[in-house]
């Protein structure tokens, strides 16, 4: 089993960062600026008042409230679970992981919390293969491991860039929209262009490059709150197999069917995190920057 591998495609498919894989698309900008004539978003549901039309552009906007970097989200996928906070106001964000159980070959649980420049992590590893993990006596601490920030810049499992503070990176996946319709008050359907969208905190790009043309076309389901911010965004990934372009060497990601959810939620009333107490805290040791590098 190849650890590294493992983790860095797991972290993909579960976050999200406020921590651990925090990615937007820029993080700047008005939403909708980069909005496709050729997308369907004008079919409304028989009833809709004026001015529902255009659904692709109120998707867009719902993204607008995430960029003030006040919010909880969540994000479960296949085997994972990722939930937080991101409270930009503090220049804080905390987040807690939970990818396998005790019956898979790795569990991973991380409880990780960032507060500008500082970052901590407190690990927990299991499953039938943790013993094979070198050094994994070093992790299973029970403290927050402090991380150097200099190791964990630019990391998708580990960093936190306070410039790009969506964790699942909605607002690159919803420009991707390649067809929509509303299908009721507040709730929407349609495709997506994922092929597009490797930077977003929620997508493996692995999974991406086995999807081929799939990912193109990849059906999506989404909600609005009453004051038109996303509340869920749903991405049904189809099952996709070995990409038969890809060499020998570098075999792509192979997958079954699946669903990655997105929730957001409590916008403006999240709060700051709270840094661990001194004495919970040690320096992270080699072994951990080796397992995410």
């Amino acid at each position: 089993m190849n650890i590294k591998r493992f983790s860095a495609a797991a972290f993909a498919a579960a976050l999200l960062t406020p921590g651990l894989a925090a990615c937007n698309s820029t993080g700047t900008g008005e939403a909708g600026a980069s909005a496709s004539p050729a997308v369907s978003g004008s079919i409304a549901p028989s009833g809709a008042s004026p001015g529902t039309g255009d659904a692709k552009q109120a998707l867009l906007n719902s993204t607008n409230e995430i960029r003030n970097g006040n919010f909880r989200f969540t994000m479960t996928g296949p085997s994972s679970t990722a939930e937080g906070q991101v409270h930009e106001p503090s220049q804080s964000a905390e987040m807690r992981v939970t990818i396998g159980d005790p019956s898979s070959d790795l569990m991973m649980k991380l409880d990780v919390i960032h507060y500008k420049p500082d970052s901590w992590v407190k690990a927990e590893l299991g499953g039938k293969s943790a013993s094979s993990i070198p050094g994994v006596q070093k992790l299973n601490l029970g403290k927050y491991q402090h991380l150097d920030q200099t190791r964990i810049k630019g990391n998708r499992a580990l960093g936190f860039d306070f410039d790009k503070l969506d964790p699942a990176g909605s607002s690159v996946l919803t420009e991707g929209i390649t067809e929509v319709r509303q299908t009721g008050d507040g709730t929407y359907e349609g495709t997506l262009d994922v092929s597009k969208a490797a930077e977003a905190g929620s997508m493996d790009p692995a999974v991406i490059t086995a999807l081929g043309a799939q990912a193109q076309s990849v059906p999506f389901t989404a909600k609005l709150d009453p004051q038109g911010r996303l509340s869920e965004l749903v991405i049904k990934l189809p099952a996709a197999g070995q990409n038969a372009s890809a060499s020998a060497s570098t075999p792509t990601a192979t997958s079954a069917g699946q669903d990655i959810k997105i929730t957001y939620s409590d916008y403006g009333n999240a709060t700051a995190a709270q840094k661990p107490p001194a004495d919970q805290v040690v320096e992270a040791p080699p072994e951990f920057y080796n397992l995410f590098n």
